[in-house]
């Protein structure tokens, strides 16, 4: 792209392609880019030229598959302006480049060119290329079927009470004592700034919490710090961001749209670090609002990690993964000791996640000692994680498969890429069952719900949010009712209850399990 081959790009995105899983990513994948080619090679450079050719290509696909994605790349064209790409550009990549003396990895590279790419090409037709979108997604706008409603169980006053953890970023534990849906520590009086029970917890009368370094604190949600005062603005910043993604028009989506296109190159940074904290502070609680619905016998024990807002990443260090390593252990005991039957894990970590922080503070030596330092990183925190899944034979943890359309095992995500008979790992789809065009592939058990989904937010707000974070708390909120109607299930057959009684569909080139509530709660009848 750089150098104008045009030609060259279009045949080196056919072989992409190619390689690509999923088949509306492989359909729509460099969209806009073959678009700008085959203007280009035509001898016409005009925006008139682009969009013609783009129309051209949406035209020919079967919206049913694509519509999803090209209703995400609408939403990212209508926020897209010269000062965000810089400003991006500027916060997560010169402080690499001004570390590594412009020594740089082939992602970054890529990252550059791609930039480069939309600086010099996109943006010039960005408003060309958001016209064909929005006419094509008129014209072949049709509202999907909600596949979930009618699978959908709720209990009623019988059942016997469940302990399920939110092992997140932190839960608003007010919200779910009023509903009566929190577990409590008999043993501790809350608040008192006392270790009552004396088993190393300071105020655990809702569970436990770890800060950023792996320390423990009291705090049970995440410190929004100086972003507080203008919390309902970031609450409804987040949920237009997300309007906009799935093509949604509502008020908040009009706010965000105003707000990004008015930002300087200087305020894109702490503008994003904001939106990111805000993400950290209510996750936990969403994720939980999730894991509780529908289930008056939930008691919910939240147990908070912390993890860092900030466009430059905390530096890994040998230290901080044997903090983390005896954190994970310590947890895992706290969970065995206060009876938790099921655990809800949206997260994970990478070795490729480690090797970047390393390269982006200029730290770890040459590029092959780099690669060794995160390998030796990562294998503390992973050798410490798999040690507690594996040793909490009793309890069943379920992760979420991540949002990164990558195969988890190649990758080697924990805790999504272990093969545990205690484990289920959760791939999102759509509100009808169609994949998503974020969920990651590889290992994943079973799909749930992970598009648009209505939960809590700290303070008691209802928002949707999206992604494998949500659908694999659906998960655990199927598992919590399971065991609340049958409480001697073993974790052998509440897992085969829930994979055995999800439905089967068949995709072009593998097939996946869409969780179906009705169907496991009459399958764990028969197993009881």
């Amino acid at each position: 792209m750089l150098e104008e081959d045009w030609q060259g790009y279009l045949d080196w995105l056919a072989k992409r392609r190619a390689l690509e899983t999923k088949e509306a990513n492989r359909l729509t994948m460099g969209l806009v880019g073959k678009a700008i080619a085959q203007a280009r090679l035509s001898g016409d450079t005009s925006a008139e030229a682009v969009g013609q050719a783009l129309s051209d290509l949406v035209t020919g696909l079967p919206y049913a598959t694509v519509g999803a994605n090209l209703e995400s790349l609408k939403g990212r064209t209508e926020i897209l302006s010269r000062a965000l790409v810089l400003g991006s550009i500027e916060s997560n990549y010169q402080p690499l480049i001004d570390n590594t003396a412009g020594e740089i990895s082939y992602d970054v590279a890529s990252s550059l060119v791609s930039a480069s790419f939309t600086l010099d090409y996109f943006l010039p037709v960005a408003q060309t290329v958001n016209a064909v979108l929005s006419d094509t997604i008129a014209a072949n706008a049709v509202e999907k079927e909600d596949i979930w409603q009618a699978r959908q169980v709720t209990l009623e006053e019988a059942g016997e009470p469940v302990v399920m953890a939110i092992w997140d970023s932190g839960v608003d534990t007010q919200i779910f004592a009023k509903l009566n849906q929190m577990w409590t520590n008999p043993k501790e009086i809350p608040d008192n700034g006392i270790d009552d029970d004396d088993n190393g917890y300071v105020d655990d009368a809702h569970g436990i919490a770890y800060d950023l370094h792996a320390s423990k604190v009291a705090d049970m949600l995440y410190p929004i710090g100086d972003v507080a005062e203008d919390e309902l603005a970031l609450q409804k910043m987040v949920k237009g961001l997300g309007d906009i993604q799935f093509n949604v028009d509502t008020e908040e989506a009009s706010a965000v749209r105003k707000k990004m296109s008015s930002l300087s190159q200087s305020e894109v940074k702490d503008f994003i670090e904001s939106l990111s904290a805000y993400g950290n502070y209510s996750h936990g609680t969403h994720v939980a609002g999730i894991a509780a619905e529908g289930n008056p016998h939930a008691r919910l024990l939240t147990a908070r990690m912390t993890y860092g807002h900030e466009m430059m990443p905390e530096l890994p260090t040998l230290a901080g993964a044997h903090r983390d390593a005896a954190m994970f252990l310590e947890v895992a005991e706290y969970f065995r000791t206060q009876g938790v039957r099921v655990v809800n894990m949206s997260w994970g970590g990478s070795v490729r996640g480690i090797e970047q922080a390393l390269e982006t503070h200029g730290a770890g030596g040459a590029p092959d000692e780099r690669k060794a330092l995160a390998r030796e990183i990562f294998e503390i925190s992973d050798t410490a994680l798999r040690k507690a899944i594996s040793e909490s034979t009793e309890i069943l943890w379920v992760t979420s498969a991540g949002n990164s359309d990558n195969d988890i095992q190649f990758d080697e995500f924990y805790p999504s890429s272990y093969d545990y008979p205690n484990l289920l790992t959760v791939g999102a789809v759509d509100l009808a069952g169609d994949e998503t065009s974020f969920t990651s592939l590889g290992k994943v058990d079973v799909y749930g719900n992970g598009f648009e989904v209505d939960s809590y937010v700290p303070g008691g707000n209802r928002i949707p949010f999206n992604g494998t974070s949500m659908s694999s708390p659906q998960v655990v909120n199927l598992a919590g009712k399971l065991l609340a109607l049958y409480p001697d299930l073993s974790v052998a057959q509440l897992k085969e209850a829930i994979i055995e009684g999800a439905d089967e569909k068949a995709l072009e080139t593998r097939s996946i399990r869409l969780m179906n509530p009705r169907s496991s709660l009459e399958l764990a009848a028969s197993l009881h």
